[in-house]
């Protein structure tokens, strides 16, 4: 249902309350035309829900409007070369994430766009952790259960992910690092498959964000074993931690942000980094994205570019230590 509502939504109807920082743009100076939010993944989906959330409030703070624009495929990445190749103005903006930015180029051999040289953070906006579950028809209830389980029948455990190089594939291959099992990844091209196929029992387990995981746990549909959150989660409370289940370093989350072309000019970054904040702190973006299981961030640009370079690293040391190359 609030994705329909968003879905509705014009993102050029102002919001009808005025806010304090709501006169960014003077005459002559950015913004001074519409703006574009390419988002890398379809309608309907979590990154989809935060840029028209987002993008609303935007639209109101910058007085100029913001429209969205699906460009979905390969796990983010088209969109992520749309804005990279895009004229460093301020007018293309990019909803990143860990995906596209972090994982990708220490997947590919040849990645059509390098994210450190071509794409600059503005702010994040929001975080969502992982969920680990399994079909509710699965024996297992614990993370424990399903450790001593699969090490008692000495096989593989099917995980389904969301596509090849994604967080919940390498969240997987983490998970059974730390755990001492063999995983067998099953990778689907799009998540209403993988979700299709927990809920049949056609995988074990997987890795969800608690987002897409809730919904589906609440309607009885799955069953959630663990978070990797550092604490339980709001829309879960019930669910233990990674950490209470004896796994800390399993601790990946999925991240969104927002993200201008390389050589945009810093005046420009800092009104929409200004702009960014600033929407992230309003209680009506605060209420339908925690509603929707998203953490909120809004940090600064420094803070910014500084979690982009540290998430780089840390993945590219997860994917190395797989052995994974998506070509």
């Amino acid at each position: 249902m609030l994705r329909r509502k968003l879905l509705a939504l014009p993102l050029t109807v102002a919001l009808a309350a005025a806010l304090p920082l709501a006169s960014f743009a003077e005459s002559g100076v950015f913004p001074d035309r519409q703006i574009r939010l390419i988002v890398g993944f379809p309608a309907g989906t979590g990154p989809d829900v935060v840029a028209r959330t987002v993008g609303l409030k935007l639209t109101d703070i910058l007085k100029q409007p913001l429209v969205v624009d699906n460009r979905a495929g390969a796990g983010g990445q088209i969109g992520a070369q749309a804005v990279a190749k895009s004229q460093p103005d301020g007018y293309t903006l990019l909803l990143g994430e860990v995906g596209s930015i972090s994982i990708a180029p220490a997947s590919y051999s040849k990645l059509s766009y390098d994210p450190a040289r071509e794409l600059v953070a503005v702010s994040e906006l929001v975080r969502s952790d992982f969920i680990l579950v399994v079909p509710v028809t699965s024996p297992y209830r614990s993370v424990k259960e399903l450790v001593a389980g699969a090490a008692g029948k000495g096989d593989r455990v099917n995980f389904g992910t969301f596509g090849a190089g994604t967080p919940g594939h390498f969240g997987a291959e983490m998970f059974a690092n730390e755990a001492g099992l063999k995983i067998e990844p099953v990778h689907y091209r799009a998540t209403g498959d993988a979700i299709t196929a927990l809920v049949a029992g056609d995988v074990q387990a997987a890795f969800v964000t608690t987002a897409l995981a809730a919904p589906q746990i609440k309607g009885g549909k799955l069953r959630a074993l663990a978070t990797t959150g550092a604490v339980r989660s709001a829309l879960l409370p019930d669910v233990a931690t990674m950490t209470e289940a004896g796994f800390p370093k399993v601790d990946f989350s999925a991240w969104f942000a927002l993200f201008a072309p390389a050589g945009t000019p810093v005046a420009t970054l800092d009104v929409l980094n200004k702009a960014a904040v600033a929407a992230m702190q309003t209680p009506d973006v605060k209420r339908v994205l925690q509603d929707a299981g998203f953490a909120l961030s809004g940090t600064g640009l420094i803070e910014s570019e500084r979690m982009v370079k540290a998430e780089a690293v840390r993945w590219a040391a997860v994917v190395k230590a797989t052995g994974f190359k998506a070509d």
